[in-house]
């Protein structure tokens, strides 16, 4: 058993609790357990409720809520996370009930969700907020009995002290247990005793989401409300100059437009400021079509921006940047060129092992390829929201946010409020991928409410969100390899970059497994918005890395995955550097366990298949992918994923999260890509912007997780890189062609391939 000895005081277990919810994705909603019920079946409510701690309270019939700090996010967490606390507070499932905490820092040290960090931070601080309170309620227990602490059992939320055959559930001694010292350490359960952690537990609140019940900002309605929509410029590298207000002063149900500034002069940013115009027009109405229709028939007029620059605030350990906004209207095909120019110059050497420029002099034979990817749009399923009620100096927000303690500083330089007066209300998120990281939408809605005086819900059209996103940024790397005459390697290069930042992982296998290795980097800047898209650049980097590392094995006539499995070993038994990220054992482990679930060596009849491998958020995934050609169609079969998270809370959920992310990542290589003419996205909404159809889904997907006794890691995320490459690993078998440029789609129909 893990046992804590440091002694908590009130304000440090709060706090200790409260970092359960670091970078958590999902808020919670009502629980029961395996079938779904209602929340009237579920439990009567307490008449009265007895804190615990800050994510704890326990009514006098024995329910127990957990406040989730995060917000919902789509990831199902809000079932995994409960099941942790529920295991160690040893209470029944079906007492308990979530609630979405709003934005509380005073009780909550991080309420940010990202980067598939929710459960791996959220592991040890909730365990430890439910053994702290099962201890509070067996010492309330032990007072009232006199009896010993260490006579009494728990079960499924039943104090029971055998030896008198006393018993009580957990509400009937909650009362006392609220009064009770925190104790001064705590004993954790032994992974082999769990007995809701690593079963599958049904979310009754998908039964909310199909039938419409409001979950969303969106759906908010308070009277006196209006209606907003913003008016942006039309291309990147353009600004407000003028605009004209009688051009619909006599429209219905308009009440008033005008310019809003994001942005105080002397306002350092943080790094979730991103934002792609700080200057905007706001239009105020009755009603959402009202607005919509005036936004169509405003006059304004725009200028060319300036270039300009400004500090962004560092984040997860990252520095203070100066970051460069050009002037001028840019175009894809020129950033093509730009960089086609990049590769061919020095980089930022950012890894060197060994001497690989000496070993490419005397190589026999060099392997060289190129890969590249374009801008990516979120599309985010439910659009940019907000709404905001700011009067005086009072504010509450609600809407869709992944950072709002990122957001607060932004409000409160913005708004001209103390933050003690500004609420911000947690919305569930429809879909986010790391958009709504970069909560600008609610500066904008508390920016309107407080010039109006009312409160508002403001609301982008998908064109608005498409033309004025912030987007994944397109990249570039060429990978280069160094043979002897036998074909045995000896030096790998590779040189990355992006508009405007490099995919680069500097430490990521094969770092680690060649005794000669050259990573360089480099960046062009842009004036285009870039921010976080699920695996930021993961989700690239581990596409083109595996498929090089693909058709390096085919020329030295090796099995891709005894190859990369070569080079894992090698990196387990003597690996080169001390600054390697990864464990090439549990690395190895995927490998070896897709290969065995997949049956590698005897694809079914007509099946080409490919495989890829990545580490990225703390797990390690591997991926078979099977494609046949049907009338002339390449057609995904079947996807195998062997998955190393750790202890997986909750399967059901944790394949569903694997299942989303493949097929998620499959759609964007395929047909995935923005462009941009003279500053403005050539795809403005679905009808161009291609996404994946669910008849060219794959037709199973399974999912294979390692047995395994480590805390739990990510998992929303990891699953999503391994895919590009296993799906263009596939394709070159079924089509006699590599894939270097995504999407693969155009390339396939120059082929007579259907898509």
């Amino acid at each position: 058993m893990a046992t804590l000895d440091k002694k908590l005081d009130r304000r440090s277990f709060l706090k200790v609790s409260a970092l359960a919810g670091g970078g958590m994705v999902l808020s919670f909603s009502w629980l029961a357990g395996c079938k779904p019920i209602t929340e009237e079946e579920l439990l009567a409510m307490p008449k009265e409720w007895f804190e615990l701690n800050s994510y704890i309270k326990i009514g006098e019939n024995g329910a127990v809520t957990l406040f989730s700090p995060n917000p919902e996010f789509g990831s199902n967490v809000k079932t995994s996370m409960p099941m942790i606390l529920a295991e160690e507070l040893d209470t029944d499932w079906k007492k308990v009930i979530v609630e979405q905490a709003d934005f509380y820092p005073e009780r909550f040290d991080r309420q940010f969700t990202g980067g598939s960090q929710g459960i791996r931070q959220g592991w040890k601080p909730l365990r430890t907020a439910g053994a702290t309170a099962r201890a509070m309620l067996v010492a309330a227990a032990a007072k009232t009995w006199n009896v010993s602490p260490t006579e009494i059992t728990t079960s499924a939320g039943v104090l029971e002290h055998k030896g008198s055959g006393k018993k009580a559930h957990y509400g009937e001694m909650a009362s006392l247990a609220a009064t009770m010292e925190l104790p001064e350490q705590v004993t954790l359960k032994e992974t082999k005793d769990f007995k809701i952690v690593g079963s599958s537990k049904k979310n009754v609140d998908a039964q909310k989401i199909v039938t419409g019940k409001p979950l969303f900002s969106i759906d908010h309605k308070v009277e006196g409300m209006k209606y907003a929509a913003i008016v942006h410029p039309p291309a990147f590298g353009m600004k407000l100059k003028s605009f004209d207000k009688s051009s619909i002063a006599g429209m219905s149900g308009i009440v008033d437009v005008f310019p809003i500034r994001l942005f105080k002069e002397d306002y350092e940013r943080n790094f979730f400021d991103t934002t792609t115009f700080p200057e905007i027009l706001a239009i105020v109405g009755n009603s959402t079509w009202e607005v919509m229709q005036a936004k169509k028939n405003l006059a304004v007029e725009w200028e060319n921006a300036s270039e300009s620059s400004f500090e962004v605030g560092g984040f997860g350990g990252r520095p203070n940047t100066k970051v460069t906004v050009l002037s001028g209207l840019e175009n894809t095909n020129r950033h093509k060129e730009q960089m086609k120019e990049f590769i061919t110059k020095p980089g930022n050497v950012v890894r060197r092992d060994g001497d690989p420029e000496g070993m490419f002099k005397k190589a026999a034979k060099i392997i060289e390829k190129t890969y590249s990817a374009p801008f990516l749009a979120h599309n985010t399923m439910e659009p940019m929201n907000c709404f905001a009620d700011v009067k005086g100096d009072k504010a509450v927000i609600y809407g869709p946010t992944q950072a709002p303690e990122m957001i607060m500083g932004t409000l409160v330089q913005a708004l001209g409020i103390p933050k003690e007066n500004i609420q911000i209300n947690l919305a569930r998120m429809g879909g986010g991928f790391g958009r709504r990281a970069y909560s600008h939408h609610m500066t904008e809605a508390a920016l309107i409410s407080q010039k109006i005086q009312a409160p508002v819900k403001m609301v982008y059209t998908r064109e608005d969100d498409m033309t004025a996103g912030v987007y994944r940024p397109t990249y570039s790397a060429t990978y280069r390899a160094a043979l002897d005459e036998n074909n045995n390697l000896l030096a790998l290069h590779v040189k990355a970059g992006g508009i405007p930042e490099s995919p680069i992982h500097a430490n990521r296998f094969p770092a680690g497994a060649l005794d000669n290795y050259l990573a360089e980097s480099w960046d062009i800047p842009s004036n285009i918005t870039i921010g976080a898209f699920r695996a930021p650049r993961s989700n690239f980097i581990a596409g083109a890395e595996q498929s090089f590392l693909d058709e390096l094995a085919e020329v030295m006539d090796k099995d891709p995955i005894e190859f990369r499995l070569e080079l894992l070993k090698r990196a387990e038994i003597n690996p080169v550097g001390e600054n390697n990220d990864y464990d090439a054992k549990r690395y190895a482990g995927v490998l070896e366990l897709v290969r065995e679930k997949s049956n590698w060596n005897t694809p079914a009849t007509g099946v080409h298949r490919g495989v890829s491998a990545y580490f990225c958020h703390n797990s390690y995934v591997a991926e078979v992918v099977d494609t046949k050609i049907v009338d002339s169609k390449p057609v995904v079969e079947k996807v195998y994923a062997a998955v190393d998270c750790g202890i997986v809370v909750n399967p059901d959920a944790a394949t569903n999260m694997g299942e989303g992310a493949i097929v998620d990542g499959i759609g964007n290589a395929f047909f995935g890509e923005l462009a941009f003419e003279n500053g403005v996205p050539t795809k403005t909404n679905f009808d161009k912007y291609r996404m994946i159809r669910q008849k060219e889904t794959p037709k199973s997907i399974e999912i294979h997780f390692v047995d395994s006794k480590e805390d739990p890691t990510g998992l929303g995320e990891p699953f999503f890189p391994p895919v590009f490459a296993a799906l263009a690993n596939s394709l070159y078998k079924a089509t006699g062609k590599r894939y270097y440029e995504q999407p693969f789609a155009p390339q396939l129909e120059m082929q007579n391939l259907k898509m």
